[in-house]
């Protein structure tokens, strides 16, 4: 068995003793480095990502494969990637970048297997007479639209 099916295997365990997180990103590099990107319904705290280091780490032989191990929660900025990470965020404001260049910023209202949607106010000039009116807009967006979409803090 190779060193990527196992850490994937022990991964997997790991993960399923800890139904609220899920993973976002296993990088192995040519040298045995192990990179575990994780992401939870709730966030990640210092002592699940310590948890899932030793599930992996405790079940490797150093002898057999010479690796390194990191474990870290996805950062602040990074993009969303994960179905259940636009799930956690509804009710947040994004910035959305879509395929054709287009860009979003907007509040999460909702999410299914296919997309999301974000409404926002915008001024725009009045049907009628002078001056300029608030709209509330709303878009749905598919996932397979989208370059990236980041929670604005």
């Amino acid at each position: 068995m190779n060193l990527r099916t196992k850490v994937e295997n022990l991964l997997a365990d790991a993960l399923d003793q800890n139904p609220s997180l899920f993973l976002i990103e296993l990088k192995i590099g040519i040298d045995n480095s192990i990179r575990i990107i994780l992401d939870g319904d709730q966030g990640v705290l210092l002592k699940d990502c310590m948890s899932i280091s030793r599930a992996i780490e405790h079940n490797l032989d150093r002898d057999e494969e010479d690796f390194s191990l990191e474990v870290a929660s996805a950062g602040v900025g990074a993009s969303l990637k994960n179905h259940r990470q636009y799930v956690k965020n509804i009710g947040r404001k994004l910035e959305v970048e879509i395929s054709e260049g287009s860009h979003f910023q907007g509040t999460l209202t909702s999410v299914d297997k296919k997309g999301f949607s974000l409404k926002w106010k915008q001024r725009e000039p009045k049907p009628i007479g002078k001056g300029k009116v608030t709209v509330e807009k709303q878009k749905t967006l598919s996932y397979d639209t989208i370059v990236s979409a980041k929670v604005i803090i």
